[in-house]
């Protein structure tokens, strides 16, 4: 009998079921468990957990782990809570994701680039207001981020008619758009961008990244997608760029503390919509196909799905 696959989670009860289910019927022939339904023995013979937003004690109480496997793509909270002394960490990198991603990406571009935060405001107001038309190809898009999310965002902002640009850490060469990369060129990107969107990892590198120096750089009236991490942006600065008329409107989907509190100014501010992290949630029935794919390798042959990095942080 193959020891038992560990499932270990801070999810609500609900939420914890819904996902057994879905990786049981994915894979039957293993013997997924929750951590608390675990014996002594099983948690000692346990060499792979399956996890989502886990309580590090359970995990090191996993001793014989080969991997852990997380059900999210984002995994800085995962890398920082379990500590470099934890095994080897597999993020989800499911195409399903990317879709919509890119998706999302897609429709919020065209929500700013239409003008819909004026018009509702116009509503609100009873004013009947019809406002010049912009065409995709007069506004320019600059992606933070150009991995799986950010590829096949670029993609499809290209197919809609937009002018792209992206940035990434290092250099990257895509073909279809102008990349930049380091200081200088989030400098150019920046600068150049009717529309930024955020879809960067949080490491230590991008934590705080859009502060007021960099949200300065972007041209008056450009607005802001953050579709990435709360902590990339300094929400202060944000507040006060927008409160100038500097910018003007910032679509969050991300904050540094999540349910977003009733007292953060982002509820009620008239320049910021307010998404409840829905940009792109995790598709069970594919993610645990994806899953149960990198499981069955390593259980085939013992090589270990791709790895976060440590040092970058995913």
């Amino acid at each position: 009998m193959l020891p038992p696959i560990a499932f270990v989670t801070r999810l609500s009860p609900e939420e914890e079921q819904d996902w057994l289910e879905v990786l049981r019927r994915t894979m039957p022939e293993e013997r997924i468990l929750p951590f608390r339904e675990l014996m002594q023995e099983e948690r000692r013979l346990a060499e792979i957990a399956i996890v989502a937003n886990p309580d590090p004690a359970d995990v090191a109480a996993l001793p014989g782990l080969s991997f852990i496997h997380s059900l999210w793509a984002g995994v800085e909270r995962l890398v920082m809570e379990l500590g470099v002394t934890a095994p080897p960490i597999v993020r989800l990198v499911d195409p399903e994701l990317s879709r919509v991603m890119a998706e999302a990406v897609l429709a919020w571009t065209f929500y700013l680039q239409r003008d819909m935060p004026a018009y509702r405001k116009a509503q609100s107001e009873r004013r009947w207001i019809q406002r010049d038309y912009r065409h995709p190809a007069e506004v320019s898009v600059g992606l933070l981020g150009l991995g799986a999310l950010g590829s096949l965002s670029a993609a499809r902002l290209i197919e809609a008619g937009f002018r792209v640009e992206g940035w990434s850490r290092t250099p990257k060469d895509m073909p279809e758009i102008t990349t930049h990369h380091g200081e200088a060129g989030l400098d150019t990107l920046l600068a150049a961008s009717d529309i930024v969107v955020c879809l960067l990892p949080l490491t230590a590198e991008t934590r705080g990244l859009l502060n007021a120096e960099r949200l300065a750089r972007m041209p008056e009236g450009a607005s802001l997608i953050n579709f990435a991490r709360g902590a990339v942006v300094v929400a202060d600065d944000l507040i006060a760029a927008l409160d100038s008329g500097h910018l003007d409107h910032a679509v969050l989907d991300v904050f540094e503390v999540e349910p977003l509190p009733e007292a953060s100014p982002f509820w009620s501010h008239p320049k910021v919509t307010v998404l409840p992290h829905i940009s792109a949630p995790t598709t069970p029935a594919t993610a645990a196909k994806i899953v149960a794919a990198n499981i069955a390798g390593w259980r085939r042959n013992g090589a270990l799905p791709a790895t976060v990095d440590r040092g970058r942080g995913y």
